[in-house]
């Protein structure tokens, strides 16, 4: 079920100073304590900023979450969510994972004796494939950038059954189509660069989870690892997440439009979009989620020419990053944005 659009408008206005319709931005790094003995919840800005707080309060809201957490960026969150394990632990990945979250764990989990296996078909995976050294799974779905599709309930209770953790990426749908947390996830995660903010001007990342465990910890890294979302960055992907369903139901219309232009286009030696690969995706898509969203990848004829294909398009423009308002087209496994 998509989220409610009176949750999306945001922070109630009589819960900012002056009852303003929009929160202030806070920019001060330091706050002034009454006394030695009973500091109030803002004190030094890596710790806590009033406009930080209030967007991860209405994260919380959209992702029906206890407890959120605002990054510098995508991969900021992703490193939080990391250093929650430690050596000896493996994660499952799935196999066409976003490229930043592999050069991750290529490059950095042998340092700090964490190990990493790539699943091909996590919908094949059973729990007695799961072995005492695995600590999580780690699930886009849809994939980056072959937008295939795992069932989030039943990975859920496959990893609860054998005391693991389940960790999904939903930068591609966002709580307003899919909500990995009522599904059964113990974290979610995002890159807010992309739909939340959906205006090509923030690098943001975002976590929530409804585990006090775990929130302990995230708020710990947040805090210790010092990669927090700036005040200013805060309040512009408030704004964002205002319009988010406006722009996803706009986003989504074109996109079906552009799939049944490409489907059985001889051009097009395959199509790729959320429940595309199988049946049984296609199953999994429709009952786990109230759409598709509007990334699809595609793989050109061998009889043409992908320069010219990319020089010859008006309304898409050639560069990284996805899910703001302009259309792009980029090279898959592109690990930049």
């Amino acid at each position: 079920m998509k989220i409610d659009s009176l949750i999306v408008k945001g922070i109630d206005a009589k819960d900012n100073p002056n009852h303003a319709v929009v929160p202030p931005i806070f920019l001060a790094t330091t706050y002034v304590q009454d006394d030695l003995h009973g500091f109030q919840s803002f004190a030094y800005a890596r710790g806590g900023n009033p406009t930080r707080t209030n967007l991860e309060n209405l994260f919380s809201k959209i992702e029906q979450a206890n407890y959120s957490y605002a990054f510098a960026s995508g991969m900021a969150a992703v490193s939080a969510v990391f250093s929650l394990f430690q050596s000896g632990d493996k994660i499952l990945l799935n196999n066409n994972v976003y490229g930043g979250t592999y050069r991750y764990a290529s490059n950095l989990f042998k340092d700090r004796g964490i190990a990493y296996e790539l699943v091909h078909d996590f919908n094949e995976l059973k729990a007695e494939d799961l072995d005492d050294d695995v600590a999580a799974l780690y699930l886009e779905t849809p994939s980056n950038p072959l937008l295939r599709v795992a069932d989030i309930r039943r990975l859920a209770a496959i990893a609860h059954e054998r005391g693991k953790l389940l960790i999904v990426d939903n930068t591609f749908l966002t709580a307003y189509y899919q909500n990995p947390l009522a599904l059964g996830a113990d974290i979610v995660l995002y890159s807010a660069t992309k739909y939340l903010s959906g205006h090509a001007d923030v690098i943001a990342g975002l976590v929530a989870t409804n585990r006090e465990e775990i929130a302990q910890k995230l708020k710990f890294l947040q805090n210790t690892l010092g990669g927090i979302l700036n005040p200013t960055d805060s309040y512009a992907l408030i704004r964002g997440i205002k319009t988010l369903s406006v722009r996803l139901d706009r986003q989504e219309e074109n996109t079906n439009k552009i799939i049944t232009f490409f489907s059985g286009h001889p051009g097009i030696e395959h199509l790729y979009y959320p429940g595309s690969y199988s049946q049984e995706e296609k199953e999994i898509q429709e009952r786990q989620s109230s759409g598709h969203g509007s990334v699809i990848s595609i793989r050109l004829a061998s009889d043409y020419d992908q320069d010219q294909f990319v020089a010859a398009l008006s309304l898409f423009d050639l560069a990284v990053s996805l899910g703001g308002v302009e259309s792009l087209i980029c090279p898959a496994g592109n690990d930049d944005a």
